[in-house]
């Protein structure tokens, strides 16, 4: 981003050299506070609601209360998406409990800091789709409440930081010998023509893509199981993807220097991913003008 991009803080569309916090925001202080990014094709919104609904739960679990209605934060996101330049656009949305002196414990009568930014959306390449993706794997030692999208991100960060060193996508993620998630994606496994996912519990984020691509396989013919995923089954795969709102549905091609199945993308994947271009391109807008 450019200093004169526009971005929206506590009320204000303003460029984004103008932006300021306090530095005793608990956002900065703490890592007190929650996100969203919720992927823009052509000026729309993809999945609005299920980025709504998340929110709301994460600002739940925090005891945050929720600033705005539903109807408050699809207007706001419809006035960012027609600001920012760019047809296709991720916007970020933070929100943190507030300013106020250094203490653990939640301030009373404080105003949350909310914080919307919009960037271009940066999908897989075409060689991305057409030959997979390297990963490398590591112990999830994050903590135990990864269901939360907190802004407190130290553990995934150390953990991408391992793919970045060894010049991998991504790091697949292992608790306890079985698999949870990756440090900035959810993790499928396809089995005999079966796409396997981890239990949607406190040790991964509910994530949307995940959600759409295992809300998009009954209707194209793909069977789904949903149970604990161990890393013996993981090593044994015929296919691995990982999904989030940037990488959509991306194949894995590369665990630790190994093949995942025959080491290309595989044809339940390809089946995935062209039913996942055509829910892009065929949505609707899901945002009601203000």
């Amino acid at each position: 981003m450019n200093q004169d991009s526009i971005v929206y803080l506590n009320g204000v569309f303003q460029p984004l050299s103008e932006a300021k916090i306090s530095v005793l925001d608990r956002g900065f202080i703490f890592g007190d506070g929650v996100y969203e990014v919720v992927p823009v094709y052509q000026r729309r919104p993809f999945r609005m609601a299920q980025h709504l609904k998340r929110l709301e739960n994460s600002l739940a679990a925090i005891r945050l209360p929720n600033p705005k209605s539903a109807a408050e934060w699809e207007a706001l996101f419809l006035e960012m998406i027609q600001k920012a330049p760019h047809e296709q656009q991720a916007v970020y949305l933070q929100i943190t409990r507030g300013v106020a002196p250094r203490d653990h414990g939640f301030p009373k009568g404080v105003t949350p800091t909310v914080f919307m930014m919009s960037v271009p959306l940066k999908t897989p390449t075409p060689e991305h789709i057409e030959r997979g993706v390297a990963c490398v794997s590591a112990e999830d030692f994050r903590w135990h409440r990864c269901d939360i999208k907190s802004i407190s991100l130290l553990g995934n960060v150390l953990s991408r930081q391992m793919s970045v060193d060894a010049g991998a996508m991504e790091t697949i993620l292992f608790r306890d010998g079985f698999l949870t998630e990756a440090s900035a994606s959810n993790v499928l496994v396809v089995k005999n023509g079966v796409i396997l996912a981890p239990p949607q519990d406190h040790l991964i984020l509910p994530g949307v893509s995940l959600n759409a691509v295992l809300e998009f396989a009954p209707m194209i013919g793909i069977p789904v199981e949903i149970r604990p995923i161990s890393r013996a089954e993981v090593l044994d795969a015929d296919e691995l993807w990982l999904t989030s709102s940037g990488k959509e549905v991306l194949a894995v091609t590369t665990l630790d220097g190994k093949p995942v199945g025959n080491g290309k993308p595989g044809s339940v994947f390809k089946k995935m991913w062209a039913y996942y271009q055509s829910e892009i391109r065929n949505q609707k807008s899901e945002i009601r003008n203000p």
